[in-house]
């Protein structure tokens, strides 16, 4: 991070008056706290979406500036210290793959690290990883320090600049203009951000920190929606007060499996989680205190998370449930802080600490702060393309919790999106797009600008129809080269790709090429509980089975272990990676021609083609819905909720298909 500049020196702090006296004349552009700076791209907000949007748009050339309230709080893990889980691990996979910092931040300050679904097929496989709070956000600080093109200015945004219909700059609280071509707005939680403890009701953007008040009026006042969104999150439990006996540990995994595909991983000492639950004593305590919660009580009238629900919420949704699960998480690894999983909630102080102390336990529980919810300001993600770039105010990008979603993943994801947009935008050069069949982030953008969101939007596996090719073991193989060759990805990066693609098509043609005889293996294929082979038969072959793998073959074919141990790098990871393909490249195929097919609607163009108001032939609904989104392609079209079949048949015919 740079000290700043203008083409006229450095910054001066002194006022006009110092000035005066010290015989000097202040450059008209200096009156006092009245700067003005330029840059090619402008990111508002230094949380998980403004730091890989910075980190993207620095390293495709554009001159970048991070624009944030606290830079000891960059990347704050707000809610829980962990990254990725069922889905969100797949996008951290992906960010990494496009040369984002999330996953490689991740596995630095990683306590403890799981596979999740591993019961499953390895379509939903999902890493996640809780990490050391503290230590991440200097991972991501030193991370933005050796990023080329990219300041960083501690300010606070207070008003969208636009010129000439585009968006232009902001000017700050402190009467600083910051002008660029492009502006990412990554603002989280923070506009207009009101925090609910029972009753009481404290302006602020996160535990602490202030709101950021005007600056939703600024963007509104163009044509821009906004409306209300709700999270919360738990009490943080101090350790030393609970009586661990009482509880499950579940430790961590040891495997090769990580985040990134650079650099080693778990460099911090591992730590377990735990487990517990809440009971009828805990749900009775809860239920009287539901007349004071904002939940309930008429206070926050905004939409809150379905699939993270705060446990007053759980309580009335499932009221013949005697328990909800806990899970109690180490935020660091030299800190008393643990995070209380399961327990969001926004009840009074008293009835909080009161519940707690009926899990065993938690008997004697103290807490740093309790848990509390918070109500902010989002835009309709259907004003904008697929590059997240405004339709309404050119230039503008928005990313993250703005956008209506929930996790630091999806966050990053769109951070990533936008941050390369704009760049481009500044520079020139095609649209950064994902489609669905190539990323979870591409199901994530294309979601979010189709389909809108009425709660905040989370990602999970089903809502991929091409989940088989969007493993979290292929996210390099479907992506780094594309983010190699337009400047995403460095040539480090590209070659640790380059060397695994290479040490996987070896092993897969060395199975191809390999006969195993009958009396070699049928013995262990019986106790297995396959059946026997009758004739020789090829190693790839024989990996389709379910019941075998590499690392159980190489037990039984000298030459499959001689043959694997002769990778030097990553051998467990290539390993895997062979495995499944081979093992599922029936399915593999069979989706990857579903996603061709899909690909012939999404070359038929169709916007500006149409003038739906007036096309009778459709529904009324699906005429609105198209106006308002305006899709770009026929299966943009198609996936847009209340567009039937007949619809889009329609279109076809009026456009001679």
């Amino acid at each position: 991070m740079r000290n700043f500049a203008t083409p006229n020196g450095p910054f001066c702090n002194a006022s006009g008056g110092a000035a005066r006296k010290a015989g000097r004349r202040l450059p008209a552009l200096f009156t006092t706290m009245d700067y003005e700076l330029r840059y090619d791209v402008l990111v508002i907000g230094g949380g998980h979406a403004g730091c890989e949007a910075a980190v993207a748009a620095a390293r495709l050339g554009a001159r970048t500036c991070l624009v944030t309230m606290d830079m000891n709080k960059i990347a704050q893990m707000s809610c829980n210290p962990a990254v990725g889980g069922i889905a969100k691990g797949q996008i951290v996979r992906e960010i990494d793959a496009l040369g984002g910092e999330m996953g490689r931040v991740a596995d630095a300050t990683a306590i403890q690290f799981r596979m999740l679904n591993r019961s499953k097929g390895p379509a939903v496989w999902s890493p996640r990883a809780q990490c050391d709070r503290g230590r991440f956000i200097w991972q991501w600080r030193a991370t933005l320090d050796r990023t080329g093109n990219l300041d960083v200015w501690q300010d606070q945004a207070d008003e969208l600049l636009v010129s000439g219909g585009e968006a232009a700059g902001v000017r700050t609280i402190w009467g600083v203009t910051l002008r660029a071509k492009a502006v990412v707005v990554t603002a989280g939680t923070f506009l207009n951000g009101l925090m609910h403890i029972g009753r009481t009701m404290v302006s602020g953007g996160r535990i602490a920190e202030p709101a950021v008040p005007r600056f939703t009026e600024s963007v509104t006042r163009h044509g821009i929606r906004s409306a209300r969104m709700k999270t919360g999150t738990p009490v943080r439990i101090d350790r030393r007060s609970v009586h661990f006996e009482d509880m499950e540990e579940q430790p961590g995994e040891t495997d090769f499996h990580q985040f990134s595909f650079m650099g080693p991983s778990r460099r911090l000492r591992q730590l377990p989680c735990w487990t517990c639950s809440t009971n009828r004593a805990v749900h009775d305590t809860l239920r009287s205190g539901l007349a004071d919660s904002p939940l309930y009580n008429g206070q926050i009238k905004s939409i809150g998370p379905r699939y993270c629900p705060s446990i007053e919420t759980k309580l009335t949704t499932f009221p013949g449930k005697d328990q909800h699960p806990l899970f109690l998480e180490p935020e660091g690894e030299d800190t008393n802080e643990m995070y209380l999983n399961g327990f969001s909630s926004s009840l009074p102080i008293g009835v909080q600490l009161a519940a707690l102390r009926h899990i065993p336990a938690l008997r004697d529980v103290r807490v740093y702060r309790p848990g509390y919810a918070i109500e902010y300001d989002f835009f309709d993600p259907t004003q904008l393309d697929h590059t997240l770039e405004s339709k309404v105010v050119p230039g503008l990008f928005l990313a993250g919790q703005v956008n209506g979603t929930t996790g630091y993943e999806e966050a990053g994801g769109q951070g990533l999106v936008a941050g390369a947009n704009a760049a481009i935008r500044c520079g020139g050069g095609a649209p950064f797009v994902m489609g669905r069949d190539e990323s979870y982030i591409g199901v994530l953008v294309d979601d979010l600008v189709t389909k809108g969101v009425d709660e905040p939007y989370r990602m999970f596996t089903s809502r991929a129809e091409y989940r088989i090719l969007l493993r979290q073991d292929d996210a390099d193989a479907r992506l780094t080269e594309r983010a190699y060759r337009m400047g995403l990805a460095s040539g480090e990066r590209y070659n640790w790709w380059l060397k695994k693609r290479n040490a996987i098509e070896e092993m897969e043609r060395f199975c191809i090429s390999t006969t195993v005889k009958p009396a070699a293996v049928n013995s262990a294929l019986e106790q297995m509980g396959t059946t026997p082979l009758r004739e020789g038969t090829r190693l790839y072959d024989l990996l389709a089975r379910p019941q075998l793998s590499m690392e159980r073959l190489a037990q039984l074919v000298p030459a499959l272990r001689e043959r694997m141990e002769a990778v030097t790098d990553r051998k467990d990871e290539i390993v895997e990676a062979t495995d499944i393909r081979i093992k599922y490249r029936g399915y593999i195929e069979r989706e990857r021609m579903v996603a061709d097919k899909m690909h012939r609607l999404e070359n038929i163009r169709i916007k500006g083609r149409f003038n739906y108001a007036e096309m009778q032939q459709l529904s009324t609904e699906a005429r609105q819905k198209l106006a308002a989104i305006n899709p770009d392609t026929l299966a943009q079209a198609s996936r847009i909720p209340g567009v039937s079949p007949s619809d889009i048949n329609v279109m076809l015919v009026l456009m001679g298909r």
